[in-house]
């Protein structure tokens, strides 16, 4: 589905992604782990093309990627879900949603109702301003933003954190429920526990290079001292 090889990306003199190189798998959850300060955030932003990366490809269902604007990335399939969820928080819930459809050309949006379906606190608070929401409540609407678009490969951002656990529960039945139908899913996620419950396979990254991967099941006590301990 999505493979990335030798990607390589810098911050002014400073070498932020190393030769990094994954592949997300159609129908399976990898989570990208590693430590704070280790590029895992810039690698997605480098996915979308939020930020430039020097050297390397990406390749979603065979066509290459790297050149092409944020805009046509998600027009080829992607869907992200930021760190710190980024809403808009004078817009309603209902405009949120509407607004990721419109901007795509679509002239009369309508939101799928499997958003609802998979969120129905969503449905409930359609016309409430996002930033009455609540944390948990606005990662709900950050996710539900990025699948309305139907994407054929999710990234996420850590999306459990500071968030209570009912809801990590819920953003977890959301996910398998995803990769069941089919979707790629890279997630960047801190939670060791989370990580193994929703992931198929991991992959850890160190001062912006891959050092260690396999299926969840060999993500063993060993490498979890070793590069995600504090």
């Amino acid at each position: 589905m999505l493979t990335v090889s030798g990607l390589q990306q810098y911050y002014g003199a400073s070498h932020t992604l190393r030769d990094l190189s994954l592949e997300v798998t159609q129908g399976r959850v990898l989570c990208l782990l590693g430590r704070n300060g280790v590029g895992k955030t810039t690698f997605l932003k480098a996915l979308m093309g939020l930020v430039p990366a020097r050297a390397g490809s990406i390749t979603l269902g065979g066509e290459a990627l790297e050149g092409l604007g944020t805009e046509a990335r998600v027009r080829r399939g992607f869907g992200y879900v930021p760190q710190g969820r980024m809403i808009f928080p004078d817009l309603t819930v209902r405009e949120n949603l509407t607004l990721a459809l419109a901007g795509q050309g679509r002239r009369k949006p309508a939101i799928p109702e499997r958003i609802f379906e998979f969120f129905p606190v969503l449905h409930d608070m359609a016309e409430r301003r996002g930033g009455d929401l609540s944390g948990g409540q606005q990662q709900q609407l950050a996710i539900g933003r990025a699948l309305v678009l139907e994407p054929r490969v999710l990234f996420l951002d850590e999306p459990c954190e500071g968030i209570q656990p009912n809801i990590v529960q819920l953003i977890g039945k959301v996910l398998r429920a995803l990769r069941d139908e089919g979707m790629a899913i890279l997630l960047v996620e801190q939670k060791l526990p989370f990580a193994r419950a929703v992931g198929d396979a991991f992959a850890i990254m160190d001062r912006g290079e891959i050092v260690a991967d396999g299926a969840i099941p060999d993500l063993s006590d060993a490498l979890v001292n070793e590069y995600l301990t504090v």
